[in-house]
């Protein structure tokens, strides 16, 4: 059996915009219907949603038939739960709340074997239970390490945290650094923008690849216009609560829809 491709992160170093959608919903259904939508990439959250190893463990499952690059955000940038994942078939890691350069080397020494790594050896669905042949001497380069920058912190490390080897792109988290710049629930201020666009412009002038998460279409072409290679342009349980309010305006409260 041939060693899975990372297709996100082949393309990482393409010209072009990947375009994937935030997966919230712990839900393998969800997950599924999600990933046949046709979005070059999805991201299973389990920072912010109730999901654990098993529930990711499922929702992979779902996706894996589909022309689609899961990624997975964990809890926090931890060791052990990075390493689970990758047991579980996860390739692309987003690690939240990167704010040193240290933190990014030790994200990059997780998803590697020794004696490049630390990453445990376990025959598990990563390698198919054993299947793919020469797994141990082929993971590490289908392997991607996104840190995501989203404190002031992030913001004053940024060029120290691209320049760790091993670091494939970084994501700037536009609400989290909004409310960090004084702008609780306004990732679509003027001021927030500004940040945004200014940190994915410095990411770039690294030769890192530069993601963000646009909360409305709007923003989302804007960020790729400053040069974002990987922009998320909404979430499955905004589109499920802004669908079903939408229905309830127009049949319950009798409100005309434009």
């Amino acid at each position: 059996m041939e060693m899975p491709t990372n297709n996100f992160k082949a393309r990482l170093a393409e010209d072009g915009v990947q375009y994937g959608l935030w997966v919230s919903l712990a839900d393998s259904v969800a997950a599924e219907i999600t990933a046949g939508a046709g979005f070059d990439w999805i991201l299973l959250d389990a920072e912010h949603s109730p999901n654990d190893i098993r529930s990711l463990l499922q929702q992979l499952q779902a996706v894996g038939g589909y022309p689609v690059s899961p990624i997975i955000r964990p809890v926090r940038g931890d060791v052990a739960l990075i390493k689970q994942y990758l047991d579980i078939g996860a390739q692309s890691i987003l690690v939240p709340m990167v704010e040193t350069r240290e933190h990014a080397a030790e994200m990059v020494r997780a998803v590697r074997y020794p004696p490049a790594g630390i990453r445990g050896v376990a025959t598990a669905r990563g390698s198919r239970w054993g299947r793919v042949e020469d797994y141990w001497t082929q993971a590490d380069d289908q392997m991607c390490v996104i840190a995501q920058i989203e404190s002031i912190a992030g913001l004053e490390n940024l060029e120290a945290i691209a320049a760790v080897s091993g670091i494939d792109a970084l994501f700037v988290g536009p609400s989290d650094l909004g409310a960090a710049l004084g702008y609780l629930g306004q990732a679509d201020h003027p001021a927030v923008k500004a940040a945004v666009a200014d940190a994915l412009g410095r990411i770039r002038a690294t030769g890192k690849a530069a993601g963000v998460l646009g909360v409305t279409p709007e923003l989302a072409a804007e960020y790729a216009a400053a040069g974002a290679t990987f922009v998320g342009v909404g979430t499955d349980t905004g589109i499920l609560a802004s669908g079903t309010r939408a229905l309830a305006d127009r049949f319950v409260r009798g409100k005309t829809l434009d």
